[in-house]
């Protein structure tokens, strides 16, 4: 509830922050007219205008200010590209306006979907419908850690939780070989469990985190400790690309620039980053190997989704660029990873929109905060964990 009331004080400011600027629109339209009607129409004095005109440009200034403010502070749409875009414009005549133009679309396309959202929210509150039986235990993908100012699954927490889920992360690694990662995860499942009481977890886990959940449910034996596993666009068949870079590149090279993110990642809270075994795993020669040792359980609910970018230039960087050079290898794909290796378990299916946008790899765990016009990722969870809860899960 609190987090609630926090959302609709920042939508509540962000649409004080458009009405002013639309305003500042319409004042600066009226003084171009006051501007022409004095000194062509009238033939008013140059000093009376002068010293009104001063008067006019100061207030249409802090009504500006003000409205930019709000918008700055509030939006979470506009991202970094907008506002540095708003900041280097801005000073220039005619694409100020223009820019200002772009910038209010975008912010009065936020107000008015978060509103819809906070009016949905408001009327399930008291239905808790992601209230499941068991935890959920949220995994994340290589290369990135479970950080709490820096959320690897964005918005989509807080929304589960808003609606009554009970939220654990995996911590584990972001690089290091799935046998290494699955067994951090095997003791954080049996972690978790002894902490609430609960026997078992609901597990929902994204790219490589679904293979380090398999492991950990099957080799690391905690079978018994999971209800359910859900995979998002996890390439439990591996990516052919991978296979072919990793054969092109030399020992040498490959060991050079492993150091360098070993390195970093160490820095961020790896205590034994292993580059080259994380990116070796994904690869679809091990992954057939891994698939071969790492089998269903039975009892345990396994279920899988996935998505594809329909034109590579719809995604954000870098995987407006990586989309074609998979594509050659893998087909169809998310930007990193061939629609063919996402199905795992009783369901699946695959997610896609109309249009250019596509849905990325990125696009599935809120990567970039945005809101896609045609695939609302916050509400594809909850119903997610909605329909685990009606399951008994």
């Amino acid at each position: 509830m609190i987090e609630l009331n926090k959302e609709k004080k920042r939508i509540k400011r962000l649409g004080a922050g458009n009405f002013i600027l639309v305003l500042f629109l319409i004042l600066c339209v009226v003084s171009i007219y006051y501007a022409y009607t004095s000194l062509i129409v009238n033939d008013i004095k140059w000093m009376s205008f002068t010293f009104t005109a001063i008067g006019i440009i100061l207030s249409l200034a802090a009504v500006f200010w003000i409205g930019i403010y709000l918008v700055y502070r509030n939006s979470v749409q506009l991202g970094i590209k907008w506002r540095a875009i708003g900041a280097i414009f801005g000073m220039i005549p005619i694409a100020h306006l223009i820019t200002l133009g772009i910038i209010l679309k975008i912010c009065i396309g936020e107000y008015y979907f978060e509103k819809k959202k906070i009016r949905l929210n408001e009327a399930r509150l008291d239905s808790k419908i992601c209230a499941t039986k068991y935890p959920i235990l949220m995994v994340h993908g290589v290369f990135f850690r479970d950080f709490r100012y820096l959320n690897y699954w964005g918005r989509i927490p807080g929304q589960l939780e808003l609606n009554g889920a009970k939220i654990f992360y995996g911590n584990q690694q972001s690089a290091e070989s799935v046998e290494s990662c699955g067994q951090e995860l095997a003791e954080r499942i049996k972690e978790i469990c002894a902490k609430t009481g609960c026997d078992k977890v609901n597990i929902i886990a994204h790219s490589k985190g679904g293979l380090d959940s398999r492991y950990a449910l099957t080799i690391g034996n905690t079978a018994e400790h999971v209800a359910s596993l859900t995979t998002i666009n996890t390439p439990h068949r591996g990516c052919e690309f991978a296979d072919y870079l990793l054969s092109k590149i030399g020992t040498s090279q490959q060991q050079a620039v492993a150091k360098g993110y070993n390195s970093i990642l160490h820095k961020l809270g790896d205590h034994q980053p292993d580059f080259l075994a994380a990116v070796y795993d994904l690869t679809a020669s091990s992954c057939a190997a891994f698939n071969k040792k790492c089998k269903n359980v039975e009892g345990v609910l396994y279920q899988s989704y996935g998505s594809k970018m329909n034109v590579a230039r719809g995604g954000r960087f870098p995987l407006n660029f990586s989309t074609h050079l998979v594509k050659y290898f893998d087909g169809s794909n998310d930007g990193l990873v061939g629609e063919k290796s996402f199905p795992w378990g009783e369901n699946y299916k695959m997610l896609t929109v109309k249009g250019n946008r596509g849905i990325s790899h990125g696009d599935m765990i809120d990567l970039n905060r945005e809101n896609l016009p045609e695939f609302d990722v916050r509400e594809f969870y909850v119903q997610l964990v909605a329909d685990l809860k009606n399951k008994g899960y």
